[in-house]
Formats: C-alpha cells, sequence, structure tokens
C-alpha cells in the first residue's frame, strides 16, 4: 500500500482508521464503521489489510517485542505518535521496515475487535447487562463478547477478556460460553470465564458446569471448582479461585501468583505498553490491589518487590529489576 494509487476503499478505510485513533470513540461512529464494514466484503478485506500494516500500537508492540525485538525501538517513536492525518498513516505505512512489517502479519487489531463485537467494554471500564433470555451478564475491563441466541441455542463467544454470567433457567436452551480452546455449557449456575492467553480458565460459583474441548474430551466442575483449558487437556487447579472475581468490586485480589501474571490483569485498566523484564516475570506476589488505580497498584508492586517501575512518555512503561544505589 503506497501513498500512490491507492484505491478509492482503501482510502475510506485510512479515513476510518484516522477517525478512531484521533480520540476515544464513541459508539455512534463504532456502529458507522461497524455499517461500513458490513456494506461489502471488499471494505471488510481493505479494513484488515489497514490493520496488518498498522494496527493498534499497544498490540503491534507486543507483537514486535515476541517476534522482531530488535526492531521494536525503531518502530516505537511511529507507533506511539498519535495519528491525526491521513498523511501521517500513510508515512507509518511507508516507514516501517519489511521486518517489522512481516512480524504482524496475521495480526487483527485488539481494539477493533472489541469494538465490532455484540457486547464489549473499553480500557478501565467494567459493564453488567441483562440478556434477552434474563441471565445477568458482567464484563472485565478490555473483554468483548459475540451473542448467537435463536429458537434452539444461547451462545456466547468470548473474544478476549473476562465474564461472569449469572444463567436464567431455560431447559430448551442451554446456554455454552464458546471461547479460543473450548466451551463451557451452563447446568444452572453462576460461573466465570476469562480468556487468557493460551488458555480458558473457568470457575464455578454456584451448581455446576461441563467444560469441553473441540474433540470431545469433557469435565464436569461444581460449585467451588476451576479448570483451566488448554489444547492439550483440561486441568483441574486446585487452590482457591473464588478471588477471580474481585474485579466485580474493582479488587484484583492475588493469592500467590508471578508477578507477569498481575501485570496482566492490571493491563486492561492501564493504557500503554507495559514491558517485564525476564529477570522479575516470575517474582511471586500476594496482596490485594485497586484496579481503577493502576498505577498506584504498580508503586505498590515497586514498593513490595525487588522491581522498578519507569515511565517512558504517556504510553510506555517497563518493570525492571531495582537498581542498587
Amino acid at each position: 500500500m503506497s501513498a500512490a494509487g491507492l484505491d478509492p476503499i482503501s482510502e475510506q478505510a485510512i479515513d476510518w482508521m484516522v477517525a478512531l485513533k484521533a480520540g476515544t470513540p464513541d459508539e455512534a461512529l463504532l456502529q458507522r464503521l461497524a455499517h461500513w464494514l458490513r456494506q461489502d466484503p471488499a471494505h471488510q478485506r481493505a479494513w484488515d489489510r489497514l490493520q496488518q500494516r498498522v494496527g493498534s500500537p499497544f498490540a503491534a508492540l507486543r507483537a514486535l517485542d515476541r517476534r522482531a525485538p530488535g526492531h521494536a525501538a525503531d518502530a516505537r517513536q511511529v507507533l506511539l505518535a498519535p495519528t491525526h492525518s491521513r498523511r501521517e498513516v500513510l508515512g507509518a505505512l511507508a516507514g516501517l521496515s519489511v521486518a517489522a512489517a512481516a512480524a504482524w502479519g496475521g495480526w487483527r487489531s485488539d481494539g477493533a475487535q472489541n469494538w465490532l463485537a455484540d457486547l464489549h467494554t473499553a480500557s478501565g471500564e467494567r459493564r453488567s447487562f441483562t440478556l434477552a433470555d434474563g441471565s445477568r451478564l458482567s464484563l472485565n475491563s478490555g473483554s468483548a463478547v459475540d451473542l448467537d441466541f435463536d429458537a434452539n441455542q444461547r451462545l456466547l463467544i468470548l473474544r478476549r477478556g473476562d465474564l461472569l454470567i449469572q444463567v436464567a433457567a431455560d431447559p430448551r436452551r442451554p446456554l455454552r460460553v464458546r471461547t479460543a480452546q473450548g466451551q463451557v455449557q451452563a447446568l444452572g449456575t453462576r460461573f466465570l470465564v476469562s480468556q487468557e492467553a493460551n488458555a480458558t480458565r473457568v470457575v464455578v460459583f454456584e451448581h455446576s458446569v461441563r467444560a469441553s474441548l473441540p474433540d470431545g474430551r469433557w469435565q464436569d466442575l461444581q460449585q467451588g471448582q476451576a479448570a483451566l483449558l488448554r489444547s492439550d487437556g483440561i486441568q483441574r487447579l486446585d487452590g482457591e479461585q473464588q478471588q477471580r472475581a474481585a474485579w466485580l468490586q474493582g479488587r484484583l485480589e492475588v493469592l500467590d501468583e508471578p508477578l507477569h501474571a498481575v501485570v496482566d490483569a492490571l493491563r486492561p485498566y492501564q493504557r500503554g505498553y507495559i514491558r517485564v523484564a525476564p529477570a522479575v516475570r516470575d517474582i511471586r506476589v500476594q496482596g490485594v490491589f485497586p484496579l481503577d488505580q493502576p498505577q498506584q497498584a504498580l508503586a505498590a508492586l515497586a514498593e513490595a518487590l525487588p522491581i522498578s517501575v519507569e515511565r517512558y512518555g504517556p504510553w510506555l512503561m517497563l518493570i525492571a529489576p531495582k537498581r542498587n544505589k
């Protein structure tokens, strides 16, 4: 894609991205974008191509750090700068290296995925919904869910984040939550489902659920039980898991978790990119932290652990071993 010879649909896709990146998108703008994407398959293809080339700065930085660390520093200045014009978008497309562009191949914008879902929450936002069947659904910050309710089924597709649902009884239509690793079927219950990086976490608060994998393996989980669904099996979890729903009250309760997992739980509440150095990733943490004040939570971690939390501008934060004075 270049400044010369852009087709009209690609130009429209760039205009949409500029509108989204110029500020905090409102619901009306997101609905107009969704309508434009549905109008023509060519619109969706142009949008996907643009997402793959530019995408969201934060997800792109994560991809670069994982796949092409040597190029992350070169791309940061472009990626972290706010984009307010079509010229800047085209400049970003032209200026990023071929290797960096390859690192983003196949990646789809987290933000776009959220905004285009049936139900979603923004950074730092928690919401509760009453579904058409009377079930009560709560979403943690940065979560996205699609709904597929008809005369034969009640299906929730968790795209990202965390949900907790109190299921309304309907013997004819069992309620199921589908994730990247499998699905959870409610047997008249209240339960939590979290889409993690490589697993789905399930915690049962009332009654029971049936957790299953695409290959047909399944396990029933009773009240108070929890499990991780992975591609290679279902792992029962020992120890207390009920605190996983503390986000409903704006708290992060940590009993004994590695630092990187605690930071992952804070990410949806903290704008920008947080990188945890390998040397401190696995430091064990316990405590209660305020989700709605992530800076305070990170400061508390820095006081209690041998780590430093350093900010580089408004969008980048590095957590590393504390330096000896």
